[in-house]
Parts: structure tokens; sequence; C-alpha cells
């Protein structure tokens, strides 16, 4: 079972709908399972009414989901967005600056990176280099 990463420290997961992908996605799909090389500009058209997008983080060096959680965000998409698979506890913070509002973890590295470690990145808003900067 997966654990769902929040501000507020893990819980469990309590989206009942399913998902769908991109390409199986009809007019009246509710949650789409998003690839880290979709192209975010063209996905901002199909999404239709669709309350939650779960955007794949393959490796944890891939970033890409970065970038479309922010395009998602700055083109109006205004429902649940999570990220899902290779998030480290240290890129919470930029996951939630990016428009992420939740990360989906397996079991495994939720063992090798309690929740403690995600805590101490919940406070994503205060602790940016920006805010430091300005100070």
């Amino acid at each position: 079972m997966n654990v769902i990463v929040s501000d507020e420290g893990f819980q469990p997961d309590d989206w009942t709908d399913g998902f769908v992908t991109l390409d199986d996605a009809a007019n009246d799909v509710v949650a789409l399972d998003v690839a880290s090389d979709t192209n975010p500009d063209e996905l901002i058209d199909r999404l239709g009414a669709a309350k939650m997008v779960r955007v794949d983080f393959p490796s944890f060096a891939d970033g890409r989901g970065f970038t479309i959680a922010r395009t998602l965000r700055l083109k109006g998409f205004t429902g649940r967005l999570r990220a899902k698979g290779h998030v480290l506890a240290d890129q919470y913070a930029m996951a939630r600056r990016s428009g992420f509002d939740e990360v989906e973890i397996d079991q495994d590295l939720a063992n090798r990176q309690p929740e403690d470690q995600w805590l101490a990145r919940a406070n994503w808003n205060d602790h940016d280099y920006q805010a430091r900067l300005r100070g």
C-alpha cells in the first residue's frame, strides 16, 4: 500500500475514484495518470473536468513532473495535483512550490525516509532561497 505525504505528514490515500491514462481519457474523466514526458501545454487542453492529476516520477533525477505541475497551475488548473513515485523528502518543498498538493510514495521509501524527514520540509513556504534573498 502506498503512502500519501502532505504538509501534515503521512496520510492514508483517500482518493477512491481511480485513475485513467491520458490515452484512455474521455470527456467525463475524473482523475488522470500522467507520464513525466507529457507536454503540459497539450495536457491542459485535455483535462476537461478532471478533479485530480497524478504525475509520475520514474526517477529521483527526473524533474519534468515539477514543470508539468507548475505549468498546469499557471494555466489555471485548480484541482488536486499529486506527484507519484520516486520523489525524495528533500524534494518535497520543491514539489509543493511547483504546485503539487501531495506526494504518493511506496512503503519502502516511507521506511527509508520516515515521516519526520518529510515534516522537516513541510514549512516549504517559509524556507526557500527567494525568501532568504529578500530577507
